[in-house]
């Protein structure tokens, strides 16, 4: 397994994050635990739950498969979505916020939080009042790192200048949805990242199963699987090229010997900027598989095959400004340059 540094931060995650979301929908405590156990042999040492996922029970289940080795982990969750009937249960205002990481440790079964992220945008409430709430969480030891998850450009770069110039505690990553099938970060929120220096956290990098090798070219539901349930399945953000992508994934995949899963996660891993790829599954032989995209490389030719045949097309201003290099360059008329 590999291990990455987090943006510009001195902390160190495995390239393959054991996300919990399955813990309490689909997966009980037994399971959960064998799958911790599992991820530990495999030398993950990051985790990702949030405080919604299962109804809570994300987090209780893995505060009880942590137990007597929370040093050896790296623990993200996450606060943003309803938890309750009430006007604060929600969001990122300051009261929802100090109540929501209180029910987090309690439920995790530990005193802080590695990674806390805002889960969701949410337009009711002033980035400044969440930024300091959560540098106020830095500040007391509850939490050790602050960052987002699905924000657009605009106001990722928003919340960074605010935390920079009120030296409060800044974003150390982003978490996005992305896959070979979903690959609209590329177009902005990377390039902030890398201009940032924030470490990218994908989910999603198997698009809700539809690349584990369990789909064929023009099949969008798949007998007991997400789609069918139609649970955090993300058939809606697929690009027009999906079949197409999903094809070619399959040939790689026969060709080097490896399970498509293993294949599509390997292939985010070796973009640029990603530090960590986030695998769920609901049983311990699925977790099994997908870790097996750790530790190894693809091959480049197979690399470019991928790239190129999930590649998306251009949009404005990109398509219009991409190579005005070139035209600024043709148009240096001197004579030394003639000679």
């Amino acid at each position: 397994m590999e291990y990455r540094r987090m943006g510009q931060s001195g902390l160190k995650v495995s390239e393959v994050c054991l996300g919990a979301m399955t813990f309490g929908h689909g997966t009980e405590q037994d399971e959960a635990t064998r799958m911790v156990d599992l991820a530990f042999e495999a030398g993950v040492n990051f985790f990702d739950t949030a405080n919604t996922y299962g109804g809570g029970a994300s987090e209780t289940m893995l505060g009880n498969a942590l137990k007597g080795r929370r040093q050896d982990a790296v623990v993200a969750t996450k606060f943003s979505n309803p938890t309750g009937p009430r006007p604060n249960d929600s969001g990122m205002s300051r009261a929802h916020i100090m109540n929501a990481i209180e029910d987090s440790l309690r439920r995790l079964q530990t005193d802080y939080v590695d990674i806390y992220y805002i889960h969701h945008v949410d337009i009711q409430t002033p980035l400044d009042e969440m930024l300091r709430a959560m540098d106020d969480l830095v500040r007391q030891g509850k939490v050790r790192y602050t960052a987002c998850s699905n924000y657009e450009a605009w106001r990722l770069m928003e919340a960074l200048w605010i935390s920079e110039s009120k030296d409060w505690a800044r974003f150390i990553c982003y978490q996005p949805q992305y896959s070979l099938v979903v690959r609209d970060i590329e177009e902005e929120i990377i390039p902030v990242c890398q201009l940032k220096g924030l470490g990218v956290v994908i989910w999603s990098p198997l698009a809700g199963g539809f690349l584990t090798g369990k789909y064929k070219p023009g099949q969008r539901s798949a007998e007991g699987a997400r789609s069918e349930e139609g649970w955090a399945y993300p058939e809606r953000y697929f690009a027009a090229n999906a079949d197409e992508s999903l094809a070619a994934l399959l040939d790689v995949a026969k060709e080097l010997g490896r399970s498509p899963a293993q294949v599509a996660v390997r292939w985010a891993l070796d973009q640029p900027a990603i530090t960590s790829a986030i695998i769920g599954a609901r049983t311990v032989a699925q977790a099994r598989d997908n870790l097996l995209a750790g530790g190894w490389r693809l091959p480049q030719d197979a690399l470019d095959r991928l790239n190129e045949v999930s590649a998306l097309p251009m949009r404005y201003p990109k398509s219009m400004e991409w190579n005005m290099h070139e035209r600024r360059n043709s148009a240096v008329k001197m004579p030394s340059l003639s000679q």
